[in-house]
């Protein structure tokens, strides 16, 4: 266990930030951390990064527990923030240096990992470049090279892909697994519940402060997959048919789109078979049936009551 989250409370004065906060993470994860805005997810990054105290619990990074031993746990951490963190007049080498320096590299070590992490993020052509003149996407990638410079245990990345073109935000996310199976275990952030679902290994989702759930996606999408959605599309489509299928018990909705019908009614209802008899019946030709998963979007409204960005 890499990372070990205990019982966490956190109060700013009469406000509950973290109210009894329990997860941990595995080494080789990548564990998404969700949650709308006030949920406590800033509150705990800043904890485990050793930028905010608490008030009871206990966080153990490798079995230390990180307020005794910060210096040594800020070593093996990379953070890459929500806001760029980069000095604009520097080039990117220069930055680079800066931050390899905190980490105490220094000499020919130094400049290897400064060349491997510009190589890595795809920006070795444009080294001597100041990052004022960069786009959005560059700016990110120049932030994770200064974030791994340092071959951390654990990479805490906080909405890497936010505000950035699709090309950029691909590179992102190859290079995300690429850290990963070179070893990183990484803690992710984002409003893009695509890229968790694609990414992480397991999902943590936070609101008041709380995990309301936690497990792999196929684990939180089974928490509310009561209904299903089968999509079917025929060679034609009439009202008897639609009416038979709306008749089907267990069945709640039927909706007609061009030549494609979306089913929704409860799971383990076996409509399959019941439905292409129908069609057969009306001598409809069934071209294509799927069925549809709830999606990590679909858990986050039942748990919290809104959507990611609300």
């Amino acid at each position: 266990m890499l990372l070990e989250v205990k019982d966490i409370i956190k109060r700013y004065k009469q406000f509950l930030a973290l109210d009894h906060m329990n997860f941990s993470i595995e080494e080789g994860e990548i564990f998404g951390l969700l949650g709308p805005n006030g949920a406590g997810k800033t509150t705990i990054i800043n904890i485990m990064s050793g930028l905010t105290g608490y008030d009871e619990g206990e966080v153990r990074f490798m079995g230390k527990e990180i307020s005794r031993h910060e210096m040594e746990v800020k070593r093996e951490l990379g953070i890459v923030p929500q806001d760029i963190a980069l000095f604009e007049d520097l080039t990117a080498e220069e930055n680079l240096d800066y931050f390899g320096r905190l980490y105490g590299l220094r000499g020919i070590l130094l400049k290897e990992r400064i060349d491997e992490a510009l190589t890595f993020t795809g920006l070795s052509d444009r080294r001597k470049d100041r990052p004022k003149g960069f786009s959005g996407g560059m700016k990110r990638r120049l932030n994770i090279a200064c974030a791994i410079l340092h071959h951390p245990k654990l990479i805490i990345m906080d909405e890497p892909t936010v505000g950035i073109d699709p090309q950029s935000r691909n590179h992102i996310m190859q290079s995300i697994r690429r850290l990963n199976e070179m070893g990183s275990t990484i803690i992710y952030t984002s409003h893009y519940m695509k890229e968790v679902e694609e990414i992480c290994s397991r999902i943590a989702i936070v609101d008041h402060g709380r995990i309301m759930a936690l497990g792999t996606l196929e684990e939180l999408t089974a928490l509310v997959s009561t209904e299903e959605k089968l999509v079917i599309e025929l060679s034609s489509i009439n009202y008897t048919v639609v009416d038979k299928i709306k008749g089907i018990p267990g069945i709640r909705e039927c909706l007609i789109r061009d030549n494609q019908l979306d089913v929704i009614g409860k799971k383990g209802g076996h409509h399959v078979s019941r439905i292409i008899q129908i069609a057969l019946e009306a001598e409809v030709e069934v071209l294509s049936l799927t069925v549809e998963k709830p999606s990590l979007e679909d858990v986050f409204l039942t748990l919290t009551g809104r959507s990611l960005r609300d």
